[in-house]
């Protein structure tokens, strides 16, 4: 996977292809089905398949105030578009100059003088341009007299429910991650700097990474089993997202106790994949019993992971 955030670098060899345009947040199941008839498209034209996002958000440059949590970073998203096969990602810099341009004006320079785009591949909500002016029927017009291909692809439902980006958002923020995981193509990941916590967590037993800097949206409250990435391997986790009552904390934290982990993580990078919510938050009447309640949270997330990469 080629990631370019420049079009002027873009080689001729990944020009006169299939493009597909969008935010594509969190690769869920609908992206995969747009890359899949994306890569068909490609070789349909005999050109390469390229997935064309903004970055930021075009909404962190229109309404920040209002701009969902992002589910993925860029390297993470080329990551998974790569994994379903796509040739290259651009990451288009968002900025007012090209928020500005209309539709008409944006089809012109972006898609036929700068990607010369062959085919294009898009959901039937898609929208581009100034005001969201460039409707689906907008944009079929406007190939229809460029001579270009257009295949919109239909949204994809699980139990009756659109899977969407702002679905799979309200899922992970609740804390339903194991229905969020039915949506994605792989499971949802987040990422940021171990930092020193209060260190209770070694002291009875259970010595966990306390995570900072998420960029990324953060789950709601609870226990999940997971896996955690460092730079030396991946390990089985137990994760705590939220306070911890029973040292009267109220403070929302992310504590990730890798499995079988020794060694020390402070000021590490660390990304952590969450894969089956174990528990709520709890609190406990004494450490004894919150010792034991761990026991049986490592139990369930050892067996939790283990099944998951034999599924």
């Amino acid at each position: 996977m080629q990631v370019f955030r420049d079009l002027s670098q873009l080689p001729e060899a990944l020009k006169h292809g299939a493009v597909a345009i969008g935010n594509f947040d969190g690769v869920h199941l609908g992206h995969a089905e747009i890359a899949r008839r994306l890569i068909a498209g490609a070789r349909d034209v005999a050109g390469a398949s390229i997935v064309f996002t903004f970055d930021p958000h075009p909404a962190r440059i229109l309404r920040p105030e209002a701009a969902p949590a992002p589910l993925t970073w860029t390297d993470r998203k080329a990551a998974l578009l790569g994994h379903l096969g796509v040739d290259a990602m651009i990451a288009y810099p968002t900025d007012q100059r090209l928020l500005s341009l209309t539709a008409a004006e944006f089809f012109r320079t972006i898609v036929r003088e700068q990607l010369q785009a062959r085919q294009l591949v898009e959901g039937p909500n898609f929208s581009f341009g100034r005001s969201r002016a460039g409707t689906i029927d907008v944009l079929r017009q406007m190939c229809d007299v460029a001579g270009l291909g257009l295949e919109v692809v239909q949204p994809i439902t699980i139990d009756g429910d659109y899977v969407s980006s702002s679905r799979v958002r309200k899922l992970i923020a609740e804390g339903q991650i194991d229905q969020a995981r039915r949506m994605l193509t792989e499971p949802y990941r987040l990422r940021g700097m171990v930092r020193h916590g209060a260190g209770r967590g070694a002291t009875i037993g259970f010595p966990t990474a306390n995570v900072d800097a998420i960029d990324t949206l953060l789950p709601g409250p609870g226990v999940y089993a997971g896996r955690a990435m460092t730079s030396g391997g991946a390990w089985p986790a137990a994760i705590n997202v939220g306070p911890n009552p029973t040292f009267g904390e109220q403070t929302m934290k992310v504590e990730v106790h890798l499995i079988g982990f020794q060694g020390s993580l402070y000021g590490q990078p660390l990304e952590v994949d969450f894969v089956a919510r174990l528990r709520d938050i709890q609190r406990f009447d004494s450490v004894g019993d919150l010792q034991a309640q761990l026991e049986r949270d490592v139990a369930a997330a050892k067996a939790k992971v283990g099944q998951d990469l034999q599924d």
